[in-house]
């Protein structure tokens, strides 16, 4: 047995003890437990005391990061090597938010240079649209925003825009993602053109669904600004000559690397139509809440380090108990979209069932994430959560300081937040419910009927994540905290998690299915689909 192999089946053995006690007995046991699994990190706190692994159990698991090489595997990423194999790519988001004057270097070519020049001339176009000194066809200044892209291009922008926009934006910023044409209707329904600008963000700008609603947007600007239109457009895109073919002026396309995936680019140019909606200096402090978090990961040991011990805990569930789900509840509003946003990045990272070499995977790789703003998933799967027939571990994101609004709602909120979490740890014996359903005068038959539908059985973890408050630093540390959790996770289970190709299946298929439903001719399919084909086309 190797080394890697007997870390494992230590870690194994260790869940295995695990789930034969209950996590609220460790607090007595371990009086050191809080103290030990409470971190600190670029103004983050995490509390992973509710996790069920003991104090061993975690030493078990820091010996398995550090027998897989999360070590030596974060520093080859920082310094730029070839960890995207697949691709043969290094893998640099933590350049797109360094201080200006750093030295990233990409396969030992250096990157900082660019993306400061790119950064700067993200700063100059977004000053110059607040501004009103950037003027659309007709002389008016802008005053929206379409933001056009996909997956990565389009679900970090998302998110940032959700958690930091004014109430009262000085230019609005819609997004259109979906090839569903409803969703392009939706976001310029009431626009006028002559004060919109088109933002289109595709790496390689032949994304289907990017192409298809920047193609109509494009047509929208035409048939009302006429010839100066193409002035409205705007491109983020690592294809440059594609995009000026497309007719965005040339000043007006903004660099994308091939060392940044597309999950991971919201850092990049790819979020220019935030850094002009919310003003390039909050942009620049959402920037350096994720780079205070890149140096954390780079720096801390292994035990103090809050993205490794998080994606720690998750690996404990994953693989020890083979807890094949998450649920991920921000007790914030405005983190309502971090979910879908985890979804992306976690499950598109490391769902994968073969090895960087090609092999069939030793352990089972990503968990499935689903998840809502609390207080909302109370009153939806919170049930499930509790009293389900699957243990679902939980991360609760909460922010002790509201950004706007009544702090006495702010207080009930994070008092939800809080409860619940006490709720899935301790649960509720039959024993108590039963002794208040006596006080209440039930008869023994009801209450033989009653008492084990009001049962909790608890033990259910939680990961707990605080915010001070809601600002661009938090919000840059909290994506960053999940991407370099998400690349531990990936090193332990000896993956990339930086390629996808489980994405190009069904987009290659998608190709030829829509040739057959415009009149091409008729291809090779199972008989479902070619059923499902002709009758559309009948």
């Amino acid at each position: 047995m190797s080394e890697l192999d007997a870390a494992w089946s230590a870690l194994h053995a260790a869940a295995e003890r695990a789930g034969a006690r209950r996590i609220a007995g460790l607090f007595d046991e371990e009086p050191a437990r809080l103290d030990r699994l409470t971190l600190s990190a670029a103004g983050l706190t995490l509390d992973l005391s509710k996790q069920p692994w003991s104090l061993n159990d975690f030493q078990t698991a820091l010996d398995l990061a550090r027998t897989a090489g999360v070590e030596a595997a974060r520093q080859r990423l920082y310094a730029g090597e070839t960890v995207n194999r697949s691709e043969n790519r290094a893998v640099l988001h933590m350049a797109l938010r360094a201080p200006k004057g750093a030295s990233y270097s990409a396969q030992g070519a250096p990157v900082s240079a660019d993306v400061d020049e790119t950064r700067e001339k993200i700063r100059v176009f977004a000053d110059q649209v607040r501004s009103g000194a950037l003027k659309g066809a007709t002389g008016r200044p802008f005053k929206t925003i379409l933001h056009i892209g996909i997956g990565g291009s389009d679900l970090g922008p998302r998110l940032i825009w959700e958690g930091l926009k004014p109430l009262d934006p000085q230019i609005d910023l819609r997004f259109a993602a979906n090839v569903d044409p409803a969703e392009l209707a939706e976001a310029i329904v009431g626009l006028d053109p002559a004060e919109t600008l088109v933002v289109t963000v595709s790496k390689t700008f032949t994304t289907l669904e990017t192409l298809t609603n920047a193609e109509t947007a494009r047509a929208w600007l035409r048939e009302a600004l006429g010839q100066g239109a193409d002035a409205h457009l705007v491109a983020v895109s690592a294809a440059p000559e594609r995009a000026q073919a497309f007719g965005v002026p040339a000043n007006q396309v903004f660099a994308f690397w091939d060392w940044v995936g597309g999950r991971y680019s919201l850092w990049s140019a790819v979020g220019l139509s935030c850094a002009v909606a919310l003003g390039f200096d909050r942009f620049e402090r959402l920037l350096a809440g994720a780079a205070a978090m890149d140096d954390h990961f780079a720096s801390a040991p292994l035990e103090a380090n809050a993205p490794v011990v998080l994606a720690l805990a998750h690996v404990f569930n994953r693989n020890g108990l083979g807890r094949s789900i998450r649920a991920v509840v921000p007790y914030a509003q405005r983190l309502r979209l971090l979910a879908p946003f985890l979804q992306q990045l976690e499950m598109e990272s490391n769902g994968k069932r073969v090895d960087a070499h090609g092999q069939p995977v030793k352990h089972d790789t990503a968990a499935s994430v689903f998840g809502d703003a609390g207080t909302n998933g109370q009153h939806a799967f919170f049930q499930l959560l509790h009293q389900g027939t699957d243990i679902i571990p939980v991360d609760i994101v909460a922010v002790r300081e509201a950004s706007e609004g009544d702090p006495a709602a702010q207080r009930k909120l994070l008092a939800n937040a809080i409860a619940q979490a006490e709720a899935l740890l301790v649960g509720r014996t039959e024993a108590d419910v039963r002794k208040e359903l006596e006080a209440k005068g039930l008869s023994a038959a009801e209450i033989d009927e009653l008492a084990p539908q009001r049962t909790f059985p608890g033990d259910r973890p939680t990961s707990f994540i605080l915010l001070e408050r809601l600002d661009p630093e938090a919000l840059g540390a909290l994506i960053a905290l999940y991407e370099h959790k998400t690349f531990v996770e990936g090193v332990l289970w000896e993956i990339n998690s930086f390629d996808q190709w489980g994405v190009e299946l069904g987009k290659t298929l998608a190709t030829r299915v829509l040739s057959e439903l415009e009149g091409g001719s008729p291809g090779a399919h199972d008989a479902s689909t070619a059923a499902l084909i002709a009758k559309l086309k009948s």
